[in-house]
């Protein structure tokens, strides 16, 4: 039964309370002549030379079901001009309009039927930002004539079903047009190898904004990134690639704005082509797109790849509650999943929308996207937030849906690096271990392993040895390699390293929430006390666990990740959710690369990511075989109980805190660049996660005669391996909580 309320939404009317918040669209605009036709492709605003050599630019906007499309041009003064785009091919409204040159600012405004039972939530008094945008100029704030609806009309119930007719072009940023007038011929791709690769995970101002060797006024930006104090941090520490949080044009949501937050890790996009103006120290009027390509070819220039971390699962316009910024407002149906309530979202990633990618208009835009920021921004790689939400189909995930096949036969999105974060909130969600064979992805397997191995939690070894070893359990089909996995302990969502091992429970009251926001499921250990202590025996025990989660990272096969600042001890105070923190509490402390507790932690570090380089040994392109491959009976991969024999089934099943891992060097798959067969040194690596020192008998024959150790993570200082030799078939001592790494001689 259709309430009454229900049937004046629909028509149009308001409800019979009184108190409509509703004006017609007014402002201070000038007509404009027709545009002429123009093309439908590329979409997007492009700058070129028209009919008759006449400068200007040509538009072009996919808006399925509209009725009708205005460009909105605006000058110096914010003065609208608004032109009709008449020409319709393929449901791509466009128009080539002489006189706009690179600079200018514009959106859209589109009309049609508001039927917001039926999905339809078209509102011309919405000014709406291109998808295709290439630069957005201004600052995202919500007040309420941003959104479609009467935010505040009485009815609750029914607010998103009576359209606000306020103009929203005072309160919302305007896309810009952009001159393509970039040469990449001097810029040189590093392409390394994903099984050569370590990555470090970084977000453009926090990494930047205190680092006391960048000039003050390029702190916080990508000029800031580019600069020889930021890039040469990354090469002492001998990382191939940065992977950046999201740098594409992002708002902050209105909770956080109500609160005096923002959105700080920038996961709720809303411009797929444009650099975050906020990270530009140049200018945001087109300017921030050079300086993005500059700070890419500086990092390629140090050898160093750039990953970005991108937002295709969602829009920063929430559900039926949010604001219209673009899509909602372009095309509401054709744009995002809808419920069979069509006034609902389908929200698989729990931020209220969730991008409808089975819809060619949206796949198109996400590809072109993906294609634009590889073939005219530089960046060599992806990692895709929630990206199970891209491989549904109709609802279920599927390893077979349009995105992924469309990404495994481009040409140009399967040569780049493909990370996938395989799972989102949904029925099915958690994929990890099911992507295609192009796909390596972050394996949270290995995070909850090792954190867990490391606090002494674990009931027995079975899982650390598949995490150590590459996750054969997870990724050995379909052609897939050790790679496949991202192995890494901490990521920007969740504890820092120190604090893993500094805090036993969240603290996030800062965020407002009342520490209900951020996971519970947290697996660490505080040492003893919670929070930062006085205490040098607690002190001293974080430290070392660091160096043996740092440790256990770098020498398990599979590709590491490093979470900026962890290698300084960055803290955050107990907060595990600092999405919203944009201040000293997220941003990188760089004094800690003088403090005589931390450093040695940093040196640690480079140290053992350049074993790592050194040895093929750490970075296989294959699986272990676990068998012998000589009449002598050494195998490329062996575990080792305390005793110092092989482990038998019933030793992976029972209690223990103690592991060897040997590592062949003699049997390593495939050639070098050459041809030749490539070998290497020889490694045992010793994990004790007990809390007393445990007696360990090095393997003799064949395994080897004598041994070299390494890295020893119960000594403070690790910037020099410590040269010990001792005999095979000898007992060694371990101390409580130490990794051993020792070379075969």
């Amino acid at each position: 039964m259709t309430s009454a309320a229900e049937q004046r939404a629909r028509a149009g009317e308001p409800p019979a309370q009184s108190g409509t918040a509703t004006s017609p669209v007014r402002g201070a605009r000038r007509a404009a002549p027709p545009a002429w036709p123009g093309t439908p492709t590329p979409l997007g605003a492009r700058f070129r030379t028209g009919p008759d050599g006449v400068a200007g630019t040509n538009f072009a906007l996919w808006a399925g079901g509209a009725e009708a499309v205005r460009l909105c041009l605006f000058d110096e003064r914010g003065r609208e001009t608004q032109v009709r785009l008449t020409e319709l091919t393929h449901e791509i409204w466009h128009g080539f309009v002489p006189g706009v040159l690179p600079g200018r600012r514009y959106g859209y405004r589109v009309e049609g039927r508001w039927d917001p039972w039926a999905g339809a939530r078209w509102n011309p008094a919405k000014l709406l930002l291109d998808p295709y945008a290439r630069a957005v100029d201004g600052e995202f704030a919500l007040p309420p004539e941003v959104y479609g609806h009467v935010r505040d009309w009485p009815e609750q119930a029914y607010a998103d079903t009576v359209r606000d007719e306020r103009d929203s072009a005072p309160f919302v940023p305007k896309g810009v047009v952009v001159h393509d007038d970039d040469d990449w011929s001097d810029d040189r791709r590093p392409k390394t190898p994903w099984a050569d690769s370590v990555i470090y995970e970084l977000h453009v101002k926090g990494f930047t904004k205190l680092h006391p060797g960048i000039p003050e006024e390029l702190r916080g930006t990508y000029a800031g990134l580019a600069h020889p104090a930021a890039i040469e941090h990354l090469v002492k520490l001998g990382v191939t690639a940065v992977e950046l949080l999201p740098v594409h044009q992002f708002a902050h949501e209105d909770h956080l704005l109500r609160r005096g937050l923002k959105n700080y890790w920038g996961y709720n996009s809303i411009g797929y082509f444009a650099p975050h103006a906020a990270y530009a120290a140049s200018g945001t009027t087109g300017q921030q797109v050079g300086e993005f390509k500059r700070m890419v070819r500086a990092l390629h220039a140090a050898g160093i790849e750039v990953i970005l971390d991108v937002v295709y699962n969602h829009t920063a316009e929430a559900g039926e509650l949010g604001p219209t910024l673009s899509l909602k407002g372009i095309d509401n149906r054709g744009y995002y999943r809808l419920q069979s309530d069509a006034r609902r979202y389908a929200d698989y990633t729990g931020c209220g929308n969730t991008l409808h990618v089975v819809q060619p208009q949206v796949l198109r835009l996400i590809t072109d996207s993906l294609r634009y920021w590889v073939t005219e921004m530089g960046v060599d790689g992806f990692r895709f937030d929630l990206a199970a939400a891209l491989a549904r189909s109709m609802h279920d995930v599927d390893m077979l849906s349009p995105f992924l096949a469309v990404i495994a036969q481009d040409p140009v999105l399967r040569r780049v690096k493909l990370i996938a974060e395989p799972w989102d909130i949904g029925s099915g969600g958690y994929q990890v271990g099911a992507f295609p064979p192009l796909w390596t992805e972050w394996n949270d397997r290995y995070r909850d392993t090792v954190r867990d191995f490391w606090r002494h939690a674990l009931p027995d070894v079975r899982e650390m040895g598949y995490r150590l070893s590459g996750s054969s359990d997870l990724y050995a089909w379909g052609g897939r390699r050790p790679y496949a996995s991202v192995n890494f302990v901490t990521a920007h969502d969740g504890f820092t390293l120190r604090d893993l091992v500094s805090y036993h429970g969240k603290h996030n009251e800062a965020n407002g929430e009342d520490n209900r926001d951020g996971t519970d499921d947290n697996r660490s250990w505080n040492c003893g006390a919670e929070g930062e202590t006085d205490d040098a025996g607690v002190r001293a025990l974080r430290r070392r666990q660091l160096r043996n989660l740092l440790t256990t990272l770098l020498l398990s096969t599979g590709v590491p990740m490093l979470v900026a600042g962890d290698e300084l001890g960055r803290t955050q105070g107990g907060n595990n959710n600092a999405y919203c923190q944009d201040g000293e509490l997220s941003w990188l402390d760089w004094s800690l690369l003088d403090d005589p507790d931390w450093r040695p932690l940093f040196d640690l570090t480079c140290r053992l990511i350049a074993l790592r380089h050194r040895h093929p040994v750490l970075h296989r392109r294959a699986f272990f075989s676990g068998r012998a491959h000589s009449a002598d009976g050494l195998r490329d991969l062996a575990w080792f109980t305390a005793r110092g024999a092989e482990m038998t089934e019933g030793d992976w099943y029972a209690p223990a805190a103690t592991l060897g891992m040997y590592l062949s060097g003699r049997d390593i798959p495939g050639r070098d660049e050459r041809g030749a067969a490539v070998v290497d040194d020889s490694f045992l690596a010793v994990l004790h996660a007990g809390h007393e020192p445990t007696g360990f008998t090095l393997p003799g024959a064949p395994w080897a005669t004598g041994y070299e150790v390494v890295v020893d993570t119960s000594g403070e200082e690790q910037h020099r391996a410590p040269d010990t030799a001792l005999d095979a078939d000898t007992e060694i001592t371990v101390p409580a909580r130490t990794v051993l790494l020792l070379r075969v001689v």
